[in-house]
């Protein structure tokens, strides 16, 4: 798969690497990983297969060989030479043609899955792209004008199609170690607020703007271990949310974190967009981690019976 143009961030992603944060070596992997899940599951790949992940702009490919694929987490206005074709679908190509990505029409992130994955080789038990570092996916790096991806296998399957998650800006939270060192009143904002994300926000995090969240006095923490869904509060009041890249460590109290049954919704909020964080209880969290797993596994059985 050769890659003919691109003005979008993509870039190779699993589901991340996992067992060296305490080396420095940040999670990294995809942004919504439960659009990756589906996708592999719908191709009836390994769940963890690695995709081209796909943000903001456009991106044009020519198949070098039959492929079988889909496009899963936003929806893209996506052609395969010139018809229009749509997400959450297996589709076949055949060599010679090109598949454009011309624009998200929803949602922030976008999956391209090929049926037996593509060539890529792990780096730390994981194919993600550590951009920072500059190791892993493709060369360490975004795609790029002519560079080629090796798929696996020569496929094709039967063309069927799934419902995707419903998008919605409501996201869920739990409270995090931090809580109770903020006031009232923006424990109270913190809910009842819409949230503008920033356009300096990137996968590293989610840059959140409105009402100042205010501590109930000065406080100074330590640098601690942080992980992807926290939700930092700088002392000028305005949240972070940690995505894929988050570094490893931070000092900034904790108001609340993303469940991760919400956090690829969360990635799916557009630069300029509003959220609004409902904070629930732990085992509301682990219900709805178990809704999404149960949505892959019908995903995976339609996959397999078609």
């Amino acid at each position: 798969m050769k890659i003919l143009t691109t003005s979008a961030l993509a870039s190779i992603q699993d589901s991340g690497r996992f067992g060296y944060r305490s080396m420095g070596v940040d999670r990294s992997g995809v942004m919504d990983s439960w659009a990756l899940q589906a996708g592999n599951a719908l191709l009836k790949n390994d769940l963890n297969e690695p995709a081209i992940e796909i943000a903001v702009g456009s991106l044009t490919v020519q198949f070098e060989e039959d492929v079988c694929f889909c496009l899963t987490g936003a929806l893209y206005e996506a052609y395969i030479d010139d018809k229009r074709i749509p997400c959450y679908w297996r589709i076949n190509a055949q060599a010679g043609q090109t598949l454009k990505l011309l624009r998200p029409l929803q949602g922030m992130y976008t999956y391209l899955c090929v049926h037996g994955g593509f060539d890529i080789e792990p780096v730390l038990q994981s194919s993600s792209t550590n951009l920072k570092a500059g190791f892993g996916g493709f060369k360490g790096r975004y795609l790029k004008t002519d560079d080629v991806l090796k798929v696996r296998i020569a496929s094709s399957l039967p063309v069927i199609g799934v419902a995707r998650l419903e998008p919605t800006n409501m996201i869920r939270v739990i409270k995090n170690s931090e809580y109770e060192y903020f006031t009232s009143a923006s424990k109270a904002a913190f809910e009842s607020q819409q949230w503008q994300l920033q356009s300096s926000s990137n996968r590293m995090g989610y840059r959140l703007d409105g009402t100042a969240l205010e501590f109930n006095e000065a406080t100074q923490m330590s640098s601690h271990g942080v992980d992807i869904g926290m939700i930092q509060v700088p002392p000028q009041g305005q949240p972070i949310v940690l995505m894929a890249d988050a570094q490893t460590t931070g000092g900034y109290p904790k108001i609340a974190t993303v469940i991760n049954a919400d956090i690829g919704l969360m990635a799916q909020i557009r630069f300029g967009k509003t959220c609004q964080f409902i904070v629930v209880e732990v085992e509301q969290a682990l219900r709805e981690q178990q809704k999404r797993q149960h949505y892959i596994e019908q995903i995976k059985e339609y996959a397999h019976e078609s």
